[in-house]
C-alpha cells in the first residue's frame, strides 16, 4: 500500500482500518469481532465525516437563505418605489420593467419558499443523525 501525506478532507478517516480480504481474518478465532470493531471504526469515520459535511452545507445554507431575505427586502422596496413612479408617470416603458420585476419578485419568494424547505430537510437529517450518533453511544455505554 502506497503512504500517501493525508489530506485534509481524510483527517478524520486517515486512522480507520478495514481488512479488505476476508480469507486472511477467517482463519482466526477472534476475526468476527475485529471485523466488527474495524466495522465500527469506519462507520463512526463516515459520521463523522458527515456530520461535518451536513454542518457546512447548512451554514452555506443559512448564508443563502439570509441573502434570499434580504434581496426579497430590497425587491419589495423597489416594488414599492416603482408603484409610486407608476402612481406619477404610468408610461408604457415603466409598466413594462414593472411587470419584469414583479416576475422577478415572485421568482425569489418561490425560491425562498423551496430553500426553506430543504433548510428544514437538512436539520431534520442533521438531528436524525444526533440522535442516533446518540443511541450508539448510549447502548455501548451499557454493554
Amino acid at each position: 500500500m502506497e503512504n500517501h501525506p493525508p489530506k485534509e478532507d481524510d483527517a478524520t478517516t486517515s486512522d480507520v482500518s478495514c481488512e479488505t480480504d476476508p480469507s486472511l481474518s477467517s482463519n482466526r478465532p477472534d476475526s468476527q469481532s475485529n471485523h466488527v470493531g474495524s466495522t465500527d471504526a469506519l462507520a463512526k469515520a463516515l459520521s463523522s465525516v458527515l456530520v461535518s459535511l451536513i454542518r457546512d452545507f447548512d451554514s452555506k445554507a443559512q448564508n443563502t437563505l439570509d441573502s434570499q431575505d434580504q434581496l426579497d427586502s430590497a425587491l419589495d422596496r423597489l416594488t414599492r418605489e416603482l408603484d409610486q413612479l407608476l402612481e406619477d408617470a404610468p408610461l408604457q416603458f415603466i409598466m413594462q420593467h414593472a411587470a419584469k420585476i414583479s416576475s422577478v419578485r415572485k421568482r425569489v419568494s418561490s425560491l425562498n419558499a423551496v430553500l426553506k424547505s430543504i433548510q428544514r430537510r437538512v436539520d431534520n437529517i442533521d438531528r436524525m443523525i444526533q440522535t442516533g450518533t446518540l443511541q450508539e453511544k448510549t447502548a455501548k455505554g451499557s454493554s
